[in-house]
């Protein structure tokens, strides 16, 4: 099976660390992967099932093992997305190889956008709940039951009790956190300003083009999940800008530092919770 090869691979690279912890890691947020230490590098091409690098600018395409603020843990530095041309499952194997590997909980970030004027660029957000505008959805087809179960509640997605320690976190950092449900939508194109309407209509506080796939894949198999966006703009017909990948990989690296001065502090606790 193509995710046991990978989490073989990962067991290896990790030597004596056992991590719990995975983060995988959104658009110019990759230098969180730089403080990791002890840190050991595999590119996504010597691993079976991973996407191929290269897609995306602001997503290297490599994993990374090691120590952050001293709590082993295993990054996912860059991913892919369905506007690529993968399918909505092109990120599964990778985050099964995870759980193979020995992972219980998974932090996943990204960047987006704010539907909320108050929420404005450089904040981060932990994200509450999600809807998915993504045509497609990474486990239909053939279940595996050994994996997960064919039915399974989305009641808990974001996990509440990894979000309360959040919380606590960024309240001590005196970081004003933000908390939002998601909206998933395909790109490559940003929203039009009629869609942003109907989104805020339907309940969106953020707007984005990743990481929904990987929580369905992630709770499927049983891995308890945490998730972040870094707010890089208002969304289309909220603000004055002219949006670009550009503009939210240079406003990525903003809020990024702020998400990072977070995760730091919470890891330790983060860690005690999942394990």
């Amino acid at each position: 099976m193509t995710e046991d090869v990978a989490a073989a691979r990962i067991r290896t690279l990790c030597g004596p660390l056992t991590p719990r912890l995975g983060l995988v890691l959104g658009s110019g947020l990759g230098g969180l992967a730089s403080q990791v230490t002890e840190a050991q590098r595999l590119s996504y091409t010597d691993l079976p099932g991973f996407p191929r690098p290269g897609g995306v600018a602001g997503h290297a395409g490599e994993l990374v093992v090691g120590r952050l603020a001293g709590v082993p843990v295993i990054c996912l530095n860059g991913r892919a997305h369905f506007y690529e041309g993968h399918g909505a499952g092109v990120m599964a194997p990778a985050i099964r190889s995870l759980k193979a590997a020995g992972l219980t909980g998974l932090i996943l970030t990204n960047a987006a956008g704010s539907l909320r004027r108050e929420v404005a660029p450089g904040r981060v957000s932990l994200i509450s709940d999600h809807i998915n505008f993504l045509p497609g959805n990474p486990l239909v087809g053939p279940n595996d039951d050994t994996i997960g179960p064919r039915f399974f509640s989305m009641r808990d997605a974001y996990d509440p009790a990894l979000r309360k320690l959040i919380r606590a976190v960024a309240a001590d950092l005196g970081v004003d956190l933000a908390e939002g449900v998601y909206l998933a939508y395909s790109g490559p194109n940003f929203e039009t300003p009629a869609e942003i309407r109907a989104f805020r209509v339907l309940g969106a506080d953020l707007v984005g083009m990743s990481t929904v796939p990987e929580v369905l894949v992630a709770r499927h198999c049983g891995l308890r999940v945490a998730a972040f966006s870094v707010v890089t703009n208002l969304a289309e017909g909220m603000g004055d800008e002219t949006l670009s990948h550009e503009h939210t990989q240079s406003q990525a690296v903003v809020g990024g530092a702020v998400l990072a001065s977070i995760l730091i502090a919470a890891l330790p606790r983060l860690e005690a919770l999942v394990s």
